[in-house]
């Protein structure tokens, strides 16, 4: 698409079109100076070109505005098109005009090349600098894939796209993890979930997703945890916790496929491969889970939490990096968490764990009202406090099943970062607020 700044984007120039004029636009990502050649290297949204600059063949205006080139300066650069095997894929640019549009200021404080190293606190502090990386570029461009993959995948499956609200008058599952706004003079709070809408949602359109915002107030700072993520939901009637998931599975299976086949040069610049996944995905019991831990040498009794350390215990017994935990205690699942029939103190509920990370959680859940109201009492939570949520029970509430899946998470196994604020445009923790 022809713009005012540009005929071509960098991935368009193919030795096709040798000899042709083009005018590119983008930023300065290296230079080059070896004698009689200056080699400056020009990277846009999709990719780098060579721009080749011959100091006896140049124009005089040509020279001067090369001299005062910085690193990351926008410019635009009409020229033609040579075809040159040496090149970066096989084609350069020989220029006719340059413009500096804005110039950078020097030095940077961070290396945008990636010849020096920056640990990831400066990168987060100049992640506008950090996000026109190669790498940083491609992890985006993968979740970018991801997002399109699941909406589309979903969409198949018969799910509509809804947006609840994120600033909410209760806790949607109680405790302490919440974040309090004033609201016109009254208290209420940044969403934890969308769980009690999208509830209440599946009662009217049957399937729904969303894939948005959500807040914790986490006191953790680990790599797997942010105060504000992306969460991708979805909440199905006249389905059970087994229904959704295998949606959950065929989900990963089609996004990890997707990702191999479509984003090779991204997973290149990244050096990974994501891992291989045959489905059903193994499913394991909290009691198997228990076993196989105590087994390991682990104390750990029913009722007790199966945290990263026991993760990582149990898929190195289990040689799996990719596995359900299903069938949870009652009593360490939120309060709409459905008892199994046969027996109550266990649920109808899951995690899906990679390696030592829980990547999603879900369950069936309850649909009828009495059985509700005592489970909510039985957290110590007062019915009053959700009647704006119990009294649509009174009115056709049919059986539903969801989970949620945390995007920074899923995008760790999709691109082989280490920690989820690597793969959060702008990551809000204990210690960011900005940028």
């Amino acid at each position: 698409m022809h713009t005012k700044y540009k005929t071509h984007r960098v991935e368009e120039i193919t030795p096709d079109l040798n000899g042709s004029k083009v005018v590119v636009a983008g930023w300065v990502h290296q230079i080059r100076d070896l004698g009689g050649k200056k080699f400056i290297l020009i990277r846009d949204g999709s990719g780098i070109i060579q721009i080749v600059v011959s100091k006896n063949e140049a124009s005089p205006e040509i020279l001067k505005t090369i001299d005062n080139l910085t690193l990351e300066s926008v410019v635009k650069i009409e020229g033609v098109v040579k075809e040159d095997k040496r090149a970066p894929r096989g084609v350069e640019i020989v220029p006719i005009d340059i413009k500096i549009l804005s110039p950078a200021k020097k030095p940077l404080p961070l290396d945008v090349s990636g010849k020096v190293p920056a640990d990831l606190d400066t990168r987060l502090r100049e992640r506008i600098l950090d996000l026109r990386r190669l790498e940083t570029m491609a992890i985006f461009k993968i979740m970018d894939v991801a997002v399109n993959t699941i909406r589309e995948f979903l969409r198949r499956k018969g799910f509509v796209e809804v947006f609840t609200p994120k600033i909410i008058a209760t806790a949607t599952e109680g405790g302490a993890n919440l974040f309090p706004v004033v609201y016109f003079g009254k208290e209420a709070f940044l969403a934890q979930s969308p769980q009690l809408y999208k509830e209440l949602l599946a009662a009217a359109f049957e399937r729904v997703f969303e894939i948005g915002p959500a807040w914790r107030a986490e006191e953790s700072d680990t790599p797997y945890h942010l105060a504000e993520f992306i969460s991708i939901d979805i909440e199905a009637a006249f389905m059970d916790y087994q229904d959704v998931m295998k949606i959950l599975e065929e989900l990963v299976y089609e996004v990890v496929n997707k990702i191999k086949n479509e984003c090779s040069k991204e997973l290149k610049i990244l050096k990974y491969e994501p891992p291989n996944i045959s489905l059903p995905i193994k499913r394991i019991s909290y009691t198997e889970a228990l076993e196989i831990l105590r087994n390991a040498g682990l104390d750990i009794r029913f009722g007790d939490d199966i945290g990263t350390p026991e993760l990582r215990v149990l898929t190195r017994e289990l040689k799996e990096e990719l596995y359900f935990i299903v069938d949870f205690p009652i009593d360490t699942r939120p309060f709409y968490t459905k008892p199994k029939n046969d027996d109550p103190r266990l649920s109808e509920s899951f995690d899906l764990v990679w390696k030592h990370i829980e990547l999603a959680s879900g369950s069936t859940r309850i649909h009828r009202k009495e059985q509700l109201i005592e489970a909510l009492r039985k957290k110590g939570l007062r019915p009053e406090s959700f009647e704006f949520f119990l009294k649509w029970f009174d009115y056709g509430m049919p059986p539903h099943a969801g989970w949620g899946l945390g995007l920074a998470r899923f995008m760790l196994m999709l691109t082989g970062r280490a920690n989820v604020k690597e793969v959060t445009l702008f990551p809000r923790d204990k210690k960011r607020l900005i940028p």
